[in-house]
């Protein structure tokens, strides 16, 4: 039996049956404002606060103090405390772009991917990752090793991933098969509002519930209401993608 690695996230692990795989790589996409930077965050503020592991957050996108404000304005007070004593590193974009190279940014970063000090990975985002290559195979060359490099430090990971549209695109990128697991955040305009979802339509080795549920987002973070799925745009077999990309793998 596989072991788990427990998000925290109210709702979240109860319809992944349990949590993401040890080890795993999953890939979080979504179009700009659903959540996927907040659902990284907290992945790694639960994971210190509520299970005593460590871990390493990369963003391209933000730098540190960015990241601090943005953790504080959701409720996670305790971000910056974390971050003082290292129980989490973040990589901001200083940082992680400063070379231009993406084989410098990883020796710089490598040996902190090794330390067994640290247990979860979030990488925000790979939309900017694709910045470091001008050829889309080199950049799916790289993509895979940085892959092993975390399964073989230890490390369960979230990849977080912008996509324009709505919903899911019906076009999947090798970005989906690379990782072990694919969680598509959706923010649905209904009148001068929108409506959020969460849809796991893959996880390798653990039986999910794949069903569209409703999210919130709210001091504390995000939040799944696994008991309105009867509200689901979809049913249990969803219509993006062929039947052998979802459920158990």
């Amino acid at each position: 039996m596989p072991e788990f690695v427990k998000t925290g996230v109210e709702g979240l692990d109860s319809i992944l049956n349990g949590g993401i795989v040890e080890n795993a790589a999953v890939l979080v996409s979504g179009n700009p404002g659903t959540g996927k930077s907040i659902l990284g965050l907290q992945y790694l503020y639960n994971g210190v606060e509520q299970f005593d592991e460590g871990g390493i957050y990369l963003t391209f996108e933000e730098t540190k103090d960015d990241i601090s404000e943005a953790a504080e304005s959701i409720g996670f007070d305790k971000w910056d405390d974390f971050v003082d004593d290292g129980r989490i590193k973040v990589y901001d974009k200083r940082t992680l772009l400063r070379s231009g190279d993406f084989s410098s940014t990883l020796d710089t970063i490598l040996e902190d991917l090794q330390d067994t000090q640290y247990d979860r990975l979030v990488l925000d985002s790979l939309t900017m990752f694709q910045l470091f290559f001008e050829e889309e195979k080199e950049q799916r060359q790289y993509l895979l090793k940085f892959i092993d490099i975390l399964k073989d430090s230890g490390l369960t990971s979230i990849l977080t991933m912008e996509q324009s549209a709505v919903f899911p695109e019906t076009e999947i990128g090798l970005e989906n098969f690379l990782t072990d697991g694919n969680i598509y955040l959706i923010q649905s305009p209904a009148g001068s509002t929108s409506n959020r979802y969460i849809w796991v339509a893959k996880m390798r080795k653990q039986p999910i519930k794949n069903s569209m549920f409703p999210l919130e987002i709210e001091e504390g973070g995000i939040k799944v209401y696994e008991q309105a799925a009867g509200f689901s745009m979809v049913g249990e077999s969803a219509p993006w993608f062929a039947e052998d990309e979802g459920g158990l793998e």
